[in-house]
């Protein structure tokens, strides 16, 4: 059955995928925007499907619009952009949720919210189950993100216990794929520019600090079949329970990219976690979710993209 469905934060990166699959799907997908992280290139290939439309809209302003199933994307999520403006970024998450929430309570429809892996802090269990609080430090940098996520949260169950608004709230873990911008700060975008352009591969520590790399095209299946259970709620992990360190990480990526790039090393930032992987039991029993694409095949499918970036 065809839906309009809005996605918030659609020319972002894992936005940008979503709205190309849900496209494909035959739905009205409206691709809202304010473009300050996403980019038009992003969704230029969509432009001519009659079945898409983008509004440069940011979602801390008010907003009236019909639409069948909310995905709220919308929110900068590598710490060089979401602490550019840290209290823009508290406000898109608790603003903007709130006027997403808003939204499927005019209109009844069904809100999925992209919280965050970053909602466990640096996580005293692992792996990280979703019934684990977290151990977040709130005065900290890194707080206007895990904060204003965890606070989106609330506001989700909240809006479902006060006004029975269809929710679904998934945790992403580290996702990676084309779309990731060059600047974006996150680990392997860094990896990659840094190794096609011969400079030193900043690691940060000593490199035992472990992650678990998702490949977008399964993150966002993920997604799709989540927003489409029935009735699970959530909160929900998704990502790759594959855990790599960061050191493993860069040697893979100089080995794919034949580069000649050094690995250095610099101080840990303050909060940054120690350990992150998912546990994925929830995501299993519900959805049958299931993450097919490795690590290394994953990189594979990622540097083209940013060779044709840097133009190399």
């Amino acid at each position: 059955m065809t839906k309009t469905i809005l996605v918030t934060g659609g020319a972002g990166f894992i936005g940008s995928h979503l709205c190309e699959v849900l496209v494909k799907e035959g739905h009205d997908v409206i691709c809202m925007d304010n473009f300050f992280t996403g980019k038009k290139s992003n969704i230029q290939h969509l432009m001519h499907y009659n079945n898409f439309e983008v509004i440069r809209h940011d979602i801390v302003d008010p907003i009236i619009i019909e639409a069948d199933q909310i995905y709220n994307m919308a929110c900068p999520a590598s710490p060089i952009h979401y602490q550019h403006n840290p209290i823009k970024t508290m406000k898109t998450s608790v603003i903007g949720t709130m006027n997403m929430l808003g939204c499927a309570r005019r209109t009844g429809a069904r809100v999925l919210q992209a919280s965050t892996s970053e909602v466990y802090g640096d996580p005293k269990e692992h792996p990280q189950k979703e019934s684990y609080n977290g151990n977040v430090n709130c005065t900290g940098l890194r707080s206007c993100y895990d904060e204003g996520k965890r606070a989106a949260e609330t506001l989700c169950f909240d809006y479902h216990r006060v006004h029975n608004i269809d929710i679904r709230v998934i945790r992403i873990f580290n996702t990676y794929g084309p779309n990731m911008d060059l600047n974006d700060g996150r680990v392997v975008s860094n990896f990659i520019v840094q190794a096609l352009k011969g400079e030193d591969i900043t690691i940060y520590g000593d490199g035992s600090q472990t992650r678990s790399f998702c490949y977008v095209t399964d993150l966002v299946r993920g997604i799709i079949d989540f927003m489409n259970h029935p009735d699970f709620k959530g909160p929900m992990n998704l990502g790759n329970d594959g855990e790599f360190t960061i050191l493993e990480l860069a040697q893979t990526i100089l080995k794919l990219t034949g580069s000649k790039s050094k690995i250095i090393q610099k101080p840990l930032p303050s909060d940054d976690p120690t350990r992150r992987k998912p546990d994925l039991t929830i995501a299993r029993e519900k959805i049958n979710y299931r993450p097919t694409v490795n690590l290394e095949d994953g990189l594979k499918l990622t540097i083209p993209y940013y060779e044709k970036e840097l133009q190399l």
